[in-house]
């Protein structure tokens, strides 16, 4: 496996990771999400999302994903709070046309007038569907008892910021924040790296602008939401964690131990000894400006005090961890790394995080060791931390 990381002239990152596999992803990731959005403007970052892929000055919506698509490949983006990311994965042959309609779209956006209202209608339903799933819409509800507004409002805002954003607006906004010298280029398969810098430089300069992070603000709060027309409750616990990195891998080893998978302790405790859940899982949420650790369990309404007791003591034992457990939580995790990063796209992602979180890419090429470094005591103390703070959502049937 080949690495390397660029600096170029304009200020652009590039990332590269070489394969020899013939096919090549290719990304540029503006770090402006949601985080940088105040209340009055949430969602503006996952509305150009969709918006660029609208038409340039010299494509239309049905070209910018035709040409891509005829061709065998892939075009999407994603956002997220630190982050919105515009990517393609292609034959390597024809990824030259992937790079170019990337650069399209950053570079030549008109947001048509007439496909704004459109895609607001799209967005909003896209909010609907993430709240009428019950599922998505706990994890929407823990986010606000972790963190005060506007962070805490999520990522695609509500259909009232999304409504009120005008044209002009929007596009003021995307001026503003959409500078060439902070994207991230990452480029993962086989490519020519040379030639890729070249036409970086060439299509890209500087802008000298700058934007500014919007302070978070963290609490700790249980809310709970109830619903009509639904059986199963669902319960998140969550807690602020630690920044740095020992510590962040620490807690993936804990949550390998406690809720990574159908052997770990919880689920083994609150499904399969009890039978009070179907699902029992742990989850990281990682970027440059936060970090939080959830479990989540989906259950009856009866049993939702009986099962966030439960939660709540798995944390406080992981005290009787024992070093066998410790080593088979840091298989799992080397195991589990290595079969997700064999797609492309997977490493792709994770590279892109690793240099928002830590502007240090390579670092994620260091995995293995960082995981295997681990010690038993740094698990029981970050256990005992991250434990004596902690938010509940809760969405639960209504009577």
């Amino acid at each position: 496996m080949k690495f390397q990381k660029i600096k170029l002239k304009n200020g652009i990152t590039v990332l590269f990771e070489e394969r020899d596999l013939p096919l090549a992803c290719y990304s540029i990731s503006n770090p402006f999400g949601g985080s940088y959005e105040t209340s009055e403007v949430k969602g503006v970052a996952h509305l150009f999302e969709h918006l660029l892929f609208t038409g340039t000055k010299t494509r239309n919506h049905e070209e910018i994903s035709g040409e891509i698509e005829k061709k065998g490949g892939v075009v999407n983006a994603f956002t997220a709070q630190d982050v919105t990311t515009y990517f393609v994965k292609m034959p390597s042959e024809h990824i030259d046309i992937g790079i170019e309609i990337i650069h399209d779209i950053l570079k030549n956006p008109i947001f048509p007038a007439e496909k704004l209202e459109k895609e607001k209608g799209v967005v909003i339903e896209e909010i609907k569907m993430f709240h009428d799933d019950p599922e998505k819409r706990v994890y929407e509800i823990l986010e606000s008892a972790l963190y005060a507004r506007p962070f805490g409002e999520g990522i695609v805002g509500s259909a009232e910021t999304v409504r009120s954003l005008s044209r002009d607006k929007i596009i003021s906004i995307f001026k503003d924040n959409y500078t060439p010298e902070n994207f991230i280029v990452t480029v993962v398969g086989k490519a020519d790296i040379k030639k890729i810098c070249k036409k970086l430089e060439s299509d890209f300069k500087r802008s000298n602008k700058s934007y500014s992070h919007i302070p978070i603000k963290t609490k700790n709060k249980e809310i709970i939401e109830e619903r009509e027309g639904i059986d199963q409750a669902q319960l998140v616990i969550g807690m602020h964690a630690p920044q740095d990195d020992k510590k962040q891998k620490a807690l993936e080893v804990m949550n390998a131990y406690l809720a990574g998978g159908m052997s770990s302790k919880l689920f083994l405790e609150i499904r399969e000894k009890h039978g009070l859940a179907y699902t029992v899982r742990g989850s990281i949420e990682r970027e440059k400006n936060y970090s939080y650790y959830s479990i989540y369990a989906g259950t009856t309404k009866e049993a939702l005090q009986k099962v966030k007791s439960m939660i709540i003591q798995g944390i406080k034992d992981v005290e009787k961890m024992t070093e066998k457990e410790l080593e088979e939580s840091k298989q799992r995790l080397i195991g589990i790394r290595r079969v997700a990063t064999e797609e492309s796209l997977n490493a792709m992602q994770r590279l892109i995080f690793e240099e928002i979180s830590t502007s240090k890419a390579e670092e994620y090429y260091k995995y293995d060791e960082k995981i295997k470094s681990v010690k038993l005591e740094d698990v029981k103390k970050l256990a005992k931390e991250i434990v004596k703070n902690y938010s509940v959502a809760i969405l639960k049937p209504k009577k």
